[in-house]
């Protein structure tokens, strides 16, 4: 025979007054017992169907919360505690948990639940939240799924296969948010191969662990191992915000460190010149371009003339990948480069191929051959970026003026893309004073010492 909870049961699990559970029964709002002899009892099967029948967003006795006859003065004259909150230290409490503002040193407000549950106490901050009516009904719902896990009482899952949720985060989601969401779609040809036959419930981060060695031995660098994770990471926060899952399985999987993957490649100036010198007609100006703004090779391949301002000298990236415009100043050895682009081209897009007009939308076989010819090693088009930061470190520009014409966010992340050069750093340990006049012990200057300096200098020189 099934075992009945009792009211102080259902109280103590809902963190309510018995009293509240005695006026729920009066009103007929909650399914009961009434035993001869015994009292007021709950079926577990009536309650779970009743909850069931409730908003999955919404704690089921605090349902009159969201009628709109019951505004939140109303609801807190029936359950805030005291009748008013702590203003001093702005904590609302409740009989199931309280609600409170706190202020982040950067002075941001943010709204924060608490509650007891079987002894431990859970405090939570509600991302996105914007009143304290938002972080209440929150806090009716954590406690709520709390009670339902006690007692068994389970909700009913949506099921969905991986491949068909794949199809509908690049529907629903990347398409409407991401300028790169075709990256996403070719990643998710890889994820489908793995996770083909697999209900997105079952995927446990053991399952992620296995996807994320298969990958790295298939010959992907780690960085591009996370790129894979992170995208994993964001569809599961997805599949929970849509009711698909509970938890997230790759939120413990751990990234791999890239620390080992920052290259140092920096273009030289004898490098410059070789390459432009074997460079064809139309990848030239792309690579003065890119050494001249530090612009990256997409922004520079979508570029229109629209774009640029020659009587200002100044180019506008408006596809930028952190989503703001920014405006570069067009310097002497640019401005004349684009000036022959611009006389008697009819295209709108800035770097066409000659013979046929057409916009050119990749370089990389053209880049990687025209290095080969200038016996340059190593060198990606984006170390041309790298290298416009670090030429203009090596003259002075704060951080903040490259962060700005680079297009980051935070100095952080324009640190990663400035290197002093090898002759920078040779000055820099020279410069340190001793205190004794004498050449200190061990130092003994050679003639391959000042020709190796005389070299470096030649190299690492400036424009």
């Amino acid at each position: 025979m099934q075992r009945l909870l009792t009211t102080k049961e259902v109280s103590s699990s809902l963190h309510i007054h018995p009293n509240t559970v005695y006026r729920l029964v009066k009103k007929g709002e909650i399914p009961f017992l009434k035993i001869k002899g015994v009292g007021i009892r709950f079926e577990k099967e009536k309650i779970t169907e009743w909850l069931n029948q409730r908003s999955s967003k919404t704690y089921p006795l605090l349902e009159p919360f969201l009628k709109a006859t019951l505004a939140l003065d109303n609801y807190d004259k029936l359950f805030l505690k005291g009748g008013k909150s702590i203003m001093s230290q702005k904590i609302w409490s409740y009989p199931f948990g309280s609600v409170y503002l706190r202020q982040t040193k950067s002075g941001k407000e943010r709204w924060y639940i608490y509650y007891r549950f079987d002894g431990e106490r859970v405090r939570e901050v509600v991302k996105n939240a914007q009143s304290r009516a938002d972080a209440l009904k929150v806090l009716q719902v954590k406690v709520a799924d709390a009670f339902r896990g006690k007692h068994g009482f389970k909700k009913e899952e949506k099921k969905i296969k991986f491949k068909e949720f794949a199809e509908e985060y690049i529907k629903n989601y990347a398409k409407v948010n991401k300028r790169s969401w075709k990256d996403d779609e070719y990643c998710l040809d890889r994820f489908k191969l793995f996770f083909e036959n697999l209900y997105l419930h079952d995927i446990s981060s053991y399952d992620i662990e296995k996807f994320k060695v298969e990958i790295l031995n298939s010959g992907l660098s780690k960085a591009r191992v996370n790129r894979y994770l992170a995208l994993l990471k964001k569809m599961f926060n997805l599949a929970i915000d849509w009711n698909y899952l509970k938890e997230n399985p790759a939120r413990k999987v751990k990234l791999f460190s890239e620390k080992d993957n920052l290259k140092e490649r920096i273009l030289s100036t004898e490098e410059e010149k070789r390459l432009l010198e074997v460079s064809s007609e139309h990848l030239r100006p792309i690579i003065i371009t890119a050494i001249c703004t530090g612009m990256r090779r997409g922004e520079i391949l979508s570029l229109k003339w629209n774009q640029v301002d020659l009587s200002r000298r100044t180019i506008r990236v408006d596809k930028a990948k952190s989503g703001k415009v920014r405006i570069i100043p067009i310097n002497d050895v640019l401005f004349k480069e684009l000036s022959k682009l611009k006389k008697g081209q009819e295209s709108e897009h800035v770097f066409v191929y000659p013979r046929t007009g057409k916009p050119i939308n990749d370089v990389k076989t053209t880049f990687n051959a025209t290095t080969r010819r200038a016996e340059i090693k190593d060198l990606r088009f984006h170390d041309l970026r790298h290298s416009f930061a670090s030429r203009l470190i090596e003259r002075g520009v704060d951080l903040i003026t490259v962060r700005d014409l680079l297009g980051h966010h935070s100095v952080t992340v324009t640190q990663r893309y400035t290197h002093s050069n090898a002759e920078q750093k040779r000055k820099a340990v020279e410069s340190l004073p001793f205190q004794s006049k004498e050449k200190p012990i061990g130092f003994v200057p050679s003639v391959s010492t000042r020709k190796e300096s005389e070299v470096l200098s030649e190299l690492f020189s400036a424009n």
